[in-house]
């Protein structure tokens, strides 16, 4: 027989669900309450008028202000020329949180990586990560709230699993508001994040009501009243808390891009997006002493979200990053953009009103003359025949041809698909779904398109993966950089000189081509474009220090100038005076032994 307590348990969990299931059948599109917006009188639809914050985003620099258009809200503008690499803003993200699989790796308060020493974790959640006193000290006013939570999650969890990262960043904002208080300006920021409750999708309820019960359960609350105290007092508190959160959260990343799990930055979220992106969110984690007047280390001051100027940004020009991948074609960027953001994008990459070639929606020309052909995803079937034509000789693909890539597209982004899927579960069943795919599709794509360029990139991660951990690894070293040098071919025709994405991909081929070469290795060309790729030998170090100092070029703007493109600069530029050290030592060898050989074979 069941105990009382155990009775009682089953009942708050069923009264739980039903008072949320109450809140989730007014979740509607059709709710609309205009007091998240943000309006100002309004001008001409073309203009932008200053937006007074006062304090509330005390944070933001003295070189950038907050205008609001009726167009697309609030953004924010440059109120001076900004050049290139120039780092447009720096703060630590309100609330940042790391994904399950990263907790035992990462200080859950700095992400500090255990690689720069252990971790301990909490003696009572069990679940969470420090790598020191300092950092769990600082963090202890949120955790211990959060600590019980965890407990409380995983004890009821028939698999003892925790709770997900979406789960504990919402639990951490709404203990936040409870630590900081409702009037601060930390909350205030939160409040003043823009939320779709006006504009809600349908397909967005039923993963919004999921969110609300696993809030509810983390919370520990079994009635509407409980929730008060966080804020919570009806069905469009929970719907905003859930739409701000869904739609401004961001990717927290380590400084080589690798995502670590979500953070949220009110002022971060008021840039608005561009898929041709004049400003990039990183986070450099860049090396710095203690400051005289902070009793923090540097490191507790992490992880520390920067904007950087990815092109010159002219005074009165509003500053744009990106939401989404942008290597992807003009339909999926829209519709990603509509599901989780609610807009659809009219920037310069995707209105193409110039109609030049877009190198994502791009084949090889099918009578091999080497140009290239227009082929978008969006085109109607009648009118394929005009629009695939051959920039180079002007010759159209024939409808076959046509009918033949689209399958080939087709298939390769169902691949793609499964085997991002299968990465971490199956990863020889992955690598062998993008091997295909890549040998079918390289005949008919240049590798910036798209799916071949997301397939090459999947391929290469795994490839990595297989070096770091094979007993017969070296055998994969040639492969892995012939993938690595198609990946960094189709990331600079995409994405702009000094993106991050293109400098660490440039710094991931460097390092390959400074490995050991395996014994059986060949080659005599030194490009990547060569007949014969990866060089031997000498070529191939030198080939190493020439990509590595490119990557290098491309970090420090994308990165920022004043702090030499971060950790991932800095660690470039070590690598960089190890290899030219190696290479000095060859060439002296070398030296050498043709002065002994000289000495030996002169006459006497």
């Amino acid at each position: 027989m069941s105990s009382f307590a155990s009775k009682r348990a089953q009942r708050e969990a069923k009264q739980s669900k039903s008072f949320v299931s109450s809140f989730a059948s007014s979740l509607s599109p059709q709710i609309h309450d205009d007091s998240d917006k943000f309006e100002p009188p309004i001008g001409p639809s073309e203009e932008s008028s200053c937006v007074e914050l006062a304090d509330l985003y005390a944070d933001l620099p003295p070189s950038l202000e907050v205008r609001w258009r009726k167009l697309d809200g609030r953004g924010i503008w440059a109120k001076e020329t900004i050049r290139k690499g120039s780092i447009l803003l720096v703060q630590r993200p309100k609330i940042s949180v790391l994904s399950t699989k990263n907790l035992t790796e990462h200080c859950s308060y700095c992400v500090a990586g255990s690689k720069n020493g252990p971790l301990k974790r909490c003696t009572k959640c069990k679940l969470i990560w420090y790598c020191s006193s300092e950092c769990q000290n600082i963090d202890w006013s949120i955790h211990r709230h959060e600590c019980s939570a965890i407990s409380s999650w995983m004890t009821s969890a028939s698999d003892g699993s925790p709770p997900g990262e979406a789960i504990r960043t919402l639990g951490r904002i709404l203990w936040g508001r409870k630590v900081w208080g409702e009037s601060s300006a930390w909350w205030k920021g939160i409040q003043a994040l823009q939320s779709h409750r006006g504009t809600l999708p349908l397909a967005a309820v039923q993963s919004h009501t999921q969110l609300a019960h696993a809030l509810v359960r983390y919370l520990g609350v079994t009635s509407p009243t409980e929730l008060s105290p966080y804020g919570l007092n009806s069905a469009g508190d929970i719907v905003d808390l859930i739409s701000r959160f869904t739609t401004n959260t961001f990717a927290l990343t380590c400084p080589t891009l690798s995502p670590l799990g979500t953070c949220v930055s009110p002022i971060a979220a008021l840039f608005n997006h561009s898929c041709d992106p004049n400003a990039v969110i990183v986070f450099p984690r860049p090396t710095a002493k203690r400051t005289a007047s902070s009793s923090i280390p540097n490191a507790a001051l992490e992880p520390r979200l920067h904007v950087i100027a990815l092109k010159d940004i002219e005074r009165g020009q509003e500053v744009l990053t990106s939401y989404i991948d942008t290597t992807v074609p003009t339909a999926q960027r829209q519709r990603t953009l509509k599901e989780s953001y609610n807009f659809s994008c009219i920037c310069t990459l995707c209105s193409n009103i110039t109609g030049s070639l877009d190198p994502r929606e791009a084949v090889l020309c099918p009578s091999s003359c080497g140009g290239l052909c227009s082929a978008p995803f969006t085109v109607e079937k009648d009118s394929n025949f005009v629009l695939w034509r051959c920039t180079s000789c002007k010759l159209p693909c024939t409808p076959a041809a046509i009918e033949d890539i689209e399958d080939k597209r087709r298939i390769g982004q169902d691949a793609l698909d499964k085997a991002t899927e299968l990465q971490l579960s199956d990863p020889v069943r992955a690598s062998k779904l993008t091997t295909n795919m890549i040998r079918l599709l390289g005949t008919h794509l240049p590798p910036s398109a798209h799916p071949l360029l997301g397939l090459l990139r999947l391929q290469q991660s795994l490839l990595i993966d297989t070096l770091s951990t094979a007993p017969n690894a070296s055998i994969f070293v040639d492969e892995t950089i012939q993938i690595a040098g198609r990946v960094v071919s189709g990331l600079t025709a995409v994405l702009s000189d000094g993106h991050p994405v293109r400098g660490v991909a440039m710094a991931e081929l460097g390092k390959l081509l400074a490995m050991d070469e395996p014994a059986s290795a060949g080659g005599v060309s030194g490009t990547v474009s060569s007949p014969v790729f990866p060089p031997t030998g000498p070529r191939r170090l030198a080939l190493a220090v020439e990509m590595l100092k490119n990557a290098l070029g491309e970090l420090t703007t994308g990165f920022g100038e004043a702090i030499s493109g971060g950790e991932a600069g800095n660690g470039v530029r070590e690598t960089i005076v190890q290899l030219e050290r190696e290479m000095n030592v060859w060439r002296q060898g070398i030296r050498h032994l043709r002065e002994d050989t000289g000495a030996i074979t002169k006459p006497k």
